[in-house]
């Protein structure tokens, strides 16, 4: 059985992390638009987030207003725990 990238992830310390980014609509300045991303990150600082808001500053015409993060640890490596039985579900 092969283990989820995500999973892999989470057993680094990355966690799922989202945030709202409120930006300005570049043709009605005075207009806020919405867009959740969503991604495993490292808490507290952030290293994907932040390299996706460097992107979108370089390359995306509609500047960012505000940015809210969400985050929770899914997953912590000290929680997971060896068994040696297996059980199936039919």
């Amino acid at each position: 059985m092969k283990v989820s990238p995500e999973f892999r992830k989470q057993l680094e310390g990355y966690s799922l992390t989202t945030a709202e980014i409120l930006y300005r609509m570049p043709d009605h300045p005075s207009l806020l638009q919405s867009y959740v991303w969503q991604d495993y990150d490292i808490f507290p600082e952030f290293p994907t987030l932040k390299k996706f808001l460097d992107f979108w500053t370089r390359t995306l015409d509609g500047p960012l207003f505000k940015v809210t993060v969400g985050h929770c640890k899914l997953i912590r490596p000290a929680e997971l725990k060896a068994i040696g039985a297996e059980f199936r579900l039919q």
